[in-house]
């Protein structure tokens, strides 16, 4: 089955981008304080339930995997990008990454205690969310947490994310209460969310949220 355009443009972009984004962000200084609370908040979460290990979707190079890794959580990559894949693998040897989309998962069903999607459906158009959300909640354990991070704004239409060189990739922002509206659809329960503002260069509001899968749906 072919693979959609915008997925085939995200994924050139980021093989063609990969060295650069591990070089210029290699680590965690691109997140706030009030993100990395909500990455502790997700790790102690999914260490209580202890329902299985985390799957971090749209991981890129590793950084917040091995993150996940630091905080005593069982974390695995999985990226669309084998140029991010390849990254992730030399920087960080002793943690699992693959390469997979998270249209479609090659993961069984109830297989993870947790799904960390941090500003990894950005790419992907508002119509298509359903679908992967749907397959969060696929592999996701009963009682598993979800922990999404992503840009706020009206995403009907796409915005531009121009890298060096005139290579671009679509983007869309989603209001937080769509993404709840996601989640709700899916199956999944909210259990916290945060809305910042803007800070650096960033040039938008920035949102998270964590879901849970009910025990008795």
């Amino acid at each position: 089955m072919d693979e959609p355009p915008h997925l085939l443009t995200t994924r050139a972009v980021y093989d063609t981008m990969a060295a650069d984004y591990a070089r210029l962000l290699p680590d965690l200084r691109a997140e706030t304080n009030l993100d990395k609370a909500m990455l502790a908040t997700f790790a102690e979460l999914v260490l209580r339930a202890d329902l299985g290990p985390v799957a971090d979707l749209g991981c890129g190079t590793g950084r917040i995997t091995t993150h996940l890794d630091a905080l005593g959580v069982n974390v695995f990559g999985i990226d669309l990008s084998s140029a991010m894949v390849e990254q992730a693998r030399q920087a960080h040897p002793h943690l699992h990454f693959e390469i997979g989309s998270i249209t479609a998962l090659d993961l069984s069903d109830d297989s993870t205690g947790g799904v960390l999607a941090w500003y990894s459906t950005i790419h992907m158009p508002p119509e298509d969310l359903s679908q992967v959300f749907a397959e969060f909640t696929r592999v996701l354990a009963p009682g598993g947490f979800l922990l999404i991070g992503f840009h706020v704004g009206d995403g009907d239409q796409p915005r531009s994310v121009d890298f060096r060189d005139e290579v671009s990739v679509d983007a869309y922002d989603v209001m937080p209460e769509r993404m709840v509206e996601v989640c709700g659809e899916a199956g999944l329960v909210v259990h916290a969310q945060l809305l910042r503002a803007a800070q650096g260069r960033e040039l938008r509001p920035q949102a998270s949220l964590i879901a849970t899968k009910p025990d008795n749906p």
